[in-house]
């Protein structure tokens, strides 16, 4: 089963680690990463931009509106994700545990990955699908 953690970060989180050394910061990372390498878990894992290039898009009104960032009242922040392909949910708990760079404020969101294989495999738009990841060299 595939599962995406998704770090969710406060600014209180972001303020306990504004001194921490980069370096070091990549070498906590880096070693996190390394162990479920090792453990066979680890399928990507990315580190988001701050917010102030961003822009969200909302479809709240007929025509969708683009906002730039900052995005006013935002309490939590996605900043990164690690995808796994792991036996169960409780794994990838296990997993979330373990992350390190987790301060005061921050939360790991788990979200099962939807499998192509769990969708009518007779629909035109799933055949699709399977032909471009075929063509992407993806499963």
């Amino acid at each position: 089963m595939k599962f995406m953690l998704i770090m969710r970060a406060t600014d209180e989180t972001f303020a306990a680690y504004e001194n921490v050394d980069f370096d070091e910061m990549l070498a906590v990372m880096g070693k996190f990463n390394e162990e479920m390498i090792d453990a066979g878990v680890l399928l990507a894992g990315e580190g988001l931009d701050p917010v102030d290039p961003g822009v969200v898009v909302d479809y709240s009104s007929d025509t969708p509106v683009v906002t730039d960032g900052p995005y006013g009242e935002t309490k939590e922040l996605f900043n990164g994700f690690w995808m796994l392909e792991v036996g169960s949910k409780e794994e990838a708990v296990e997993w979330a545990k373990r992350a390190p760079m987790q301060g005061p404020g921050s939360k790991m969101e788990i979200r099962r990955v939807t499998e192509i294989d769990e969708f009518p495999q007779d629909n035109e738009w799933v055949q699709k699908e399977r032909r471009w990841r075929e063509q992407l060299g993806q499963k």
